[in-house]
């Protein structure tokens, strides 16, 4: 393996045949450089997508913040290098390296991955190729890295099975400590001369592991014991006559039968000293995390489901924190993070102390989600002052028997009057999101989307005349893990090219349309839904050509296809399937402590058209309070946003809770 030296002389000679060397030279702004020698734990976090996406993704921001407070262990970042730049590396034999030290991730005791959407699957088995890594867990020793995942896609770590060594469920902020912990542990029993425990036996029933696989199998157990990690080489999945699941059941009694997601009681900190990238990127600007979690209880929003409980952080940590931000970094721009930053209790104190704490500067402030019933005149009035070039919002159905059904129920009247205030106080570029492909969704409903648009623009050129912008993004649903709509089908490529053809041709001058690729959706899908049998799939598409599936011009929608029918699996039973109200699910043994018996009345509700309110109205037993009770009560405060009221009492549907 190649030296930092070695790979910084061969990267002098290569950088300025690419697009962009920027984005592999390293040395920014606010990165950390700790003395490698001097340092036990080397921790190397990968985003697996270029530098331009990659460098603003806020979980790594978090995850190398917690790892460089460590003074026994350091923190590193690396990114899928775009096409060019990969040929020319595997043209010249150099391994994917980190920024910092230029030391090949296979150096590393750790390497963190972070998934957020499925689409990254074939980037990570290039990611980890290019980086002479063995792609599956059995191939590995004792001198390869720990390879670890993390991201929403955890929610359902089964497509991915046998190339990660373990996942953590849930919010990494503690957990990734203790993985630390047990890997430095392992590593001095291992240097003592300990005798590890014995070797398990691989999933397929084959021989034992080798001795030689022994300390390796003997740390995946003991990772296996922390709360919130997930080793799959522990586990075996077993099926029915009809392909589905019957049970995922541990393989040794150090792998407990469901893994329950790990939360923080107490948002730490924002991390402030943000890098200040090298080359313009796709959101540069700094980022606060105002709350997470959501109450809203919208049916189609994995988020929504995964990341309960809410917990917000003061309006004058997150102050504290966006002025610490924008000293370190010089970012113009400063964004408040949530998944509905409108429905933050301080925000608007938070928007009009940001106008007192930077009076003369020209920092202007973004809230990148907000709903249409929570956005008041006095937020609008307070943003007006720090405004950026648009203002977005996303409705997401445009007719009231589609809003019962996803759980989001506003007037069209509630939309076009928020659309109006908003010309009315200087924005000119209204953006509205929108989704097509719900469950039981009408080419009427497809029509009223067209129809209520048009209404909006005319709101804004009635308010501000020519001037006035409508950008529509409609998106094509694809159902989730661990939602209510887990059990519904994805809409044929005849039914979302008849509605995007609708739309496209409604809409005309004055509204910019973008949609989502019908290919995009159908491999979304039955990544998302997916059962062990996938990796396969994910392993054949990759070495026939697959990555960067998540960019429409490098797709090979054919690749999947022929991954497809090489194993002998149809991809319409992940995707245009309806799945049976019993049915075991891939994801049954991972917890994100909402029951499923909750997810499968909220399901029944929406074929009823029946609304749950607001979760911080009325508390609907979901499961989140009792499961982190004792962390709630040892944490009192307001930062725990779920009510504390007595549950409804409604009869409940009888579906086991598992």
């Amino acid at each position: 393996m190649l030296t930092p030296q070695e790979i910084e002389a061969r990267l002098e000679r290569v950088l300025l045949t690419v697009q962009k060397p920027g984005r592999y030279v390293g040395g920014e702004y606010n990165a950390t450089h700790k003395d490698w020698d001097a340092i036990q734990t080397k921790v190397a976090f990968l985003f697996p997508d270029i530098y331009d996406i990659g460098v603003s993704n806020v979980g790594m921001k978090i995850l190398y913040d917690q790892i460089n407070q460590r003074d026994d262990a350091l923190a590193e970042r690396a990114y899928l290098p775009w096409l060019d730049f990969e040929e020319v590396m595997r043209e010249n034999e150099i391994p994917l390296y980190a920024l910092e030290s230029k030391h090949p991730l296979v150096d590393f005791d750790i390497i963190g991955i972070t998934i957020p959407y499925e689409t990254l699957y074939t980037n990570t088995l290039n990611a980890l190729d290019l980086s002479q890594i063995p792609l599956k867990t059995a191939d590995r020793g004792p001198e390869h890295p720990l390879i670890i995942a993390g991201g929403h896609t955890s929610t359902n770590p089964e497509p991915m099975w046998p190339f990660i060594d373990a996942y953590v469920i849930g919010e990494g902020e503690e957990v990734i400590h203790d993985i630390v912990d047990v890997v430095q542990q392992h590593k001095m029993s291992l240097r003592e001369g300990l005798q590890p425990d014995a070797a398990i036996s691989h999933t397929d029933g084959e021989t034992a592991a080798s001795q030689k696989d022994a300390p390796r199998s003997d740390m995946l157990k003991k990772l296996a014991q922390i709360p919130g990690v997930y080793v799959p080489s522990l586990y075996e999945a077993r099926y029915m006559d009809d392909q589905t699941i019957a049970e995922v059941i541990p393989l040794v009694e150090e792998a407990p039968k469901r893994v329950l997601k790990r939360i923080v009681a107490k948002l730490p900190p924002a991390p402030t000293n943000f890098i200040v990238p090298n080359i313009k990127i796709v959101h540069n600007r700094a980022t606060v995390e105002v709350m997470r979690g959501c109450t809203r209880g919208c049916r189609f929003c994995h988020a929504g489901f995964t990341t309960r409980p809410v917990r917000e952080r003061s309006v004058d940590e997150v102050l504290e924190a966006a002025e610490k931000a924008v000293e370190s970094t010089g970012f113009e721009e400063v964004s408040f993070l949530s998944l509905s930053s409108s429905d933050y209790t301080g925000i608007t104190e938070l928007v009009e102390k940001v106008s007192e704490r930077f009076p003369d500067e020209k920092l202007s402030v973004s809230l990148p989600s907000l709903r249409i019933e929570s956005v008041s005149l006095d937020l609008m009035e307070g943003l007006k002052k720090r405004r950026s070039a648009g203002f977005t919002l996303a409705p997401e159905a445009a007719t009231e028997r589609m809003r019962r059904i996803i759980n989001k129920f506003i007037t069209d009247e509630q939309l076009l009057e928020t659309a109006t205030e908003i010309y009315k106080r200087g924005w000119t570029t209204i953006k509205l999101y929108f989704m097509i492909g719900h469950p039981s969704e009408t080419i009427e409903d497809v029509q009223a989307i067209a129809d209520l648009s048009k209404k909006v623009l005319a709101a804004g050129r009635h308010t501000v005349g020519g001037k006035a912008k409508l950008n529509l993004s409609v998106g094509t649903f694809a159902p989730k893990p661990q939602t209510a709509f887990q059990w519904v089908s994805v809409d044929t490529f005849e039914q979302i090219n008849e509605k995007q053809d609708l739309l496209k041709k409604e809409l005309g001058r004055g509204i910019k349309l973008s949609w989502t690729d019908p290919e995009d959706t159908v491999i979304e899908s039955f990544l998302s839904r997916g059962d062990r049998r996938l990796s396969d799939v994910i392993y054949t598409a990759w070495k026939n050509g697959a990555k960067f599936d998540a960019w429409g011009d490098q797709r090979r929608y054919e690749t999947w296809m022929d991954a497809f029918a090489e194993h002998d699996l149809d991809p319409t039973f992940y995707t245009h399937r309806q799945r049976r109200v019993d049915e075991i699910f891939p994801w049954e043994h991972i917890s994100t402590a909402v029951h499923k018996k909750f997810i499968f009345q909220d399901y029944q509700q929406s074929l009823e058209g029946e609304i749950r309110v607001d979760c911080r109205e009325q508390c609907f037993a979901c499961g989140i309070l009792p499961i982190f009770k004792d962390m709630r009560r040892e944490n009192p405060g307001k930062g725990w946003m779920c009510p504390e009221v007595k549950v409804r009492k409604k009869k409940m549907i009888p579906v086991e809770n598992k």
